[in-house]
């Protein structure tokens, strides 16, 4: 694709991804939240980054860094820019975007729906991330249902994640997605994964071995008519998944919390999380760590395999 096709007055593509893009080299948005402090604390968060930076690299592929500075979309953020990023607390979903660009938002760190959309408006196919939103427990009273899967089925983009946030639930959010016509894949598995465990319960209705399986699909689906994307759900590598007993436990705990408190959306996640952290002693940390590289380890050779089919 030549990159005057790709031009857009709202989003600023990176030079090295601008030039990747051009060239019909293979290329991997990141979504930027779980990179701040709203996702991982310091120097945690900079560390994520290093690992699937460097998993991209190593594999290939050119990363595309997402977030919103001083009023505008950026696909590929400059190094130079990055500390802005980390440091950023300002969570813009795919409807703040909008009002971000308009009114010149200083930094804000881009979740996966803001991230799936800028990725399909540049023209990168592929999108790596930890977990999904989803379907959240007690939604037949609240409605409480994240932008993300809309997003999925919205954009032709490949996501790659561990599953969705493990408080979710993850049932009705696997329904939801098969409602939305979203093709749910497993990454050398035929189970669902829940994000710090590699097993849900719950079964996927298609097992993938290879980058080349999901090129496969991914063009066959545009070849048909399918106007969105597709999740690839890649279980946390088995030597840093948590015990489960200590996170349904935990979970238990942080959504009574979540419950008493009244909160909802965005609000629910940073509450579950440190009380996973805490449970776990920490152990929570690194393994956000390895299962967000390991997804932008697969998300390189899907991007690499599509680059090869264009």
């Amino acid at each position: 694709m030549d990159h005057d096709e790709i031009r857009n007055p709202a989003i600023r593509v990176g030079e090295e991804v601008a030039g990747a893009l051009s060239g019909g080299r293979p290329v991997v948005a990141l979504e930027s939240t779980i990179f701040s402090g709203l996702g991982l604390p310091a120097p945690a968060n900079r560390e994520c980054l290093d690992r699937c930076v460097a998993a991209i690299r190593n594999g290939g592929a050119v990363p595309a860094l997402t977030a919103v500075l001083d009023g505008t979309a950026w696909v590929g953020i400059e190094d130079r820019l990055v500390g802005r990023v980390l440091s950023g607390s300002a969570k813009v979903a795919a409807r703040d975007l909008p009002h971000a660009l308009a009114s010149g938002l200083g930094v804000g760190v881009t979740t996966v729906s803001a991230s799936v959309t800028l990725a399909a408006s540049a023209g990168v196919e592929v999108f790596a991330t930890g977990g999904i939103g989803g379907v959240h427990r007690g939604s037949e009273l609240s409605g409480d249902v994240s932008h993300d899967l809309t997003a999925l089925a919205r954009h032709r983009v490949v996501t790659v994640s561990a599953g969705a946030k493990a408080f979710l639930d993850l049932a009705r959010t696997l329904e939801y997605l098969e409602t939305l016509g979203v093709p749910v894949v497993g990454w050398k598995t035929d189970r669902f994964p829940a994000f710090y465990l590699r097993d849900s319960g719950l079964g996927v209705p298609t097992k993938v071995t290879s980058g080349d399986d999901v090129a496969v699909m991914f063009r066959s689906a545009a070849a048909v008519g399918h106007p969105g994307g597709m999740l690839v759900a890649n279980p946390i590598p088995a030597t840093d998944e948590l015990d489960a007993g200590r996170i349904n436990a935990a979970l238990d705990d942080a959504l009574a919390e979540v419950a008493r408190r009244g909160l909802r959306g965005p609000a629910v996640t940073p509450v579950v999380l440190s009380a996973i952290a805490a449970a776990t002693d920490g152990d929570s940390v690194p393994a956000n760590l390895a299962l967000a590289e390991s997804n932008a380890e697969v998300a390189t050779e899907i991007a690499s395999a599509l680059a090869g089919s264009a």
